[in-house]
């Protein structure tokens, strides 16, 4: 599956995109500056996205590596 296909699989189920989660990311203390904060795992990201919205691990990882800035919304 490409990342763009896991980016619209998430906003289908969830109804949010790269900047809502980005700001969801920022209002939960996660990231500061839409950079991850030096305290935050990976983990903490995941299980967030797994408790809060239902995402599976790989979706979950998607999001993370958009906040982590590995990928952005063009990425393929």
């Amino acid at each position: 599956m490409s990342f763009q296909a896991y980016i619209n699989n998430i906003k289908t189920k969830t109804g949010k995109g790269p900047a809502d989660f980005r700001e969801l990311a920022e209002q939960k203390g996660f990231t500061q500056n839409r950079e991850i904060k030096s305290t935050v795992k990976a983990g903490d990201i995941v299980k967030w996205l797994k408790d809060d919205f239902d995402l599976g691990h790989g979706h979950a990882m998607a999001i993370y590596a958009l906040l982590k800035g590995i990928k952005n919304e063009n990425s393929e």
